[in-house]
């Protein structure tokens, strides 16, 4: 299931600027390159200012003058139709030369790249005589009558100490690959370089929920990750206690509604039913983890409360727990 929160294209473009960086002089990279209105458009359009020149990285080494790459995150499909509308899209950027043939088809070439291998597009290659070379790991190229060199990176395949930029966009990352990235960039200087590396951490923090708060409760590895990237960290946190906040609210009024009947015989059911919602609101926002303050601000927000309301009903006596039917 997709999030919608992740931003998993910024970070794959992140990610091959990283992966890139020791040819990146001789490349420039377009993201979300306009074949001409949206939706058409690129996904990462990386020029080679030297089209002769070889990409030391292994993904680069099939690259020529122009090189159209399609990412897929993790749970979109990688089919035949990604395919065509790639294979398309290529098409298209060398029919949009300022001249005739100004882009030569036999400089550009696209990638496709997903954190799985796409089985039935490959079974559809072989149906097609296509030839499947498995040039590196998790590197495919495709050979055969096709109208451009073409290639299919599969991320969770390639080798993770030279690749782990790529390898950081996917919900299973192993932690030894994650601690690495952050030893990764602590040595990164350039303050290009520190953004791409923050954006790919984002996304593998935000994917790998279970990490972030298994390290979230380590010291050690919460102050390097609040030295790395504090901002990034604190708005996670702050989007975290809004989830938990939202959750909590819908939570303690249903709570709330079942207690109120039992206050509502003490107090006048109207009244009772209401302080039975704001008292299982506070008991289920506590069990959270929020803090008083946090608390405190959301129920005087939710319910209208004065500072002074909001206390007292935050030093009452929690109300005994309804289990969620």
């Amino acid at each position: 299931m997709n999030d919608t929160n992740i931003q998993w294209h910024p970070g794959f473009v992140a990610a091959m600027n990283l992966e890139l960086r020791e040819d990146r002089e001789n490349l420039t990279f377009c993201k979300e390159y306009n074949l001409n209105t949206k939706p058409l458009s690129i996904d990462l359009l990386i020029i080679q200012k030297d089209a002769a020149a070889t990409v030391s990285n292994e993904i680069g080494k099939i690259f020529r003058g122009h090189n159209i790459m399609e990412y897929k995150s993790p749970g979109d499909s990688l089919d035949i139709d990604v395919y065509y509308k790639t294979m398309a899209y290529a098409a298209l950027y060398k029919s949009g030369g300022e001249t005739a043939d100004s882009i030569p088809a036999n400089e550009i070439t696209i990638s496709l790249v997903r954190e799985a291998r796409p089985r039935k597009l490959f079974q559809y290659f072989r149906a097609q005589n296509y030839s499947i070379v498995n040039s590196y790991a998790g590197i495919y190229y495709i050979e055969g009558a096709i109208p451009f060199p073409a290639q299919v990176i599969v991320t969770q395949e390639l080798d993770s100490a030279a690749h782990g930029w790529l390898c950081a966009l996917s919900r299973n990352i192993k932690e030894p690959v994650a601690q690495r990235l952050l030893e990764l960039t602590k040595n990164l200087t350039e303050a290009g370089e520190r953004n791409f590396a923050d954006s790919v951490l984002t996304v593998m923090l935000k994917a790998n929920k279970q990490m972030f708060h298994k390290w979230k409760g380590a010291e050690n590895m919460f102050e390097i990750l609040m030295e790395l990237m504090e901002p990034q960290i604190e708005a996670m946190l702050k989007e975290e206690r809004e989830k938990a906040i939202a959750i909590g609210e819908q939570a303690g009024i249903r709570i709330g509604e079942q207690n109120g009947i039992r206050i509502g015989e003490q107090n006048g059911e109207q009244r009772g039913l209401y302080t039975g919602k704001i008292q299982g609101t506070i008991d289920t926002l506590r069990d959270f983890g929020l803090s008083e303050s946090d608390v405190k601000s959301r129920i005087m927000e939710k319910y209208h409360l004065s500072p002074l309301e909001a206390d007292n009903y935050l030093s009452e006596i929690t109300t005994p727990k309804i289990p969620f039917q």
